[in-house]
């Protein structure tokens, strides 16, 4: 039973520790959002809005930056960020005046 308790605490104490290595809020990381300038991901904003790391990681992003090729035609089609950023559960990645919210020069 001691083993088992043991295994137990391991488990959870590794999945906060995991889920700690995201950007977590107060943090941002930055990625060169090419032609467009860069872009900020900023875990505080997200978290603000009820968000957490693992609404995205991994089913969405995967946990490693640079994993990934995001471009905006993923986003557009509902990838990535596109898969919340979609109009109808935060602002629309689409629309013309939402670009600086992201991409910074």
């Amino acid at each position: 039973m001691r083993k088992i308790m043991f295994a137990i605490v391991a488990i959870i104490a590794f999945g906060l520790v995991g889920t700690a290595m995201a950007v977590p809020p107060g943090k941002t990381v930055e990625f060169d959002g090419k032609g467009g300038g860069k872009v900020v991901f900023d875990g505080k904003s997200h978290a603000e809005k009820g968000k957490k790391c693992n609404d995205c990681h991994p089913k969405i992003f995967k946990m490693k930056k640079g994993a990934e090729a995001v471009t905006m035609k993923d986003i557009n089609a509902g990838k990535f960020c596109g898969a919340c950023h979609n109009g109808k559960d935060a602002f629309d990645a689409k629309a013309a005046d939402s670009c600086k919210k992201c991409h910074h020069k």
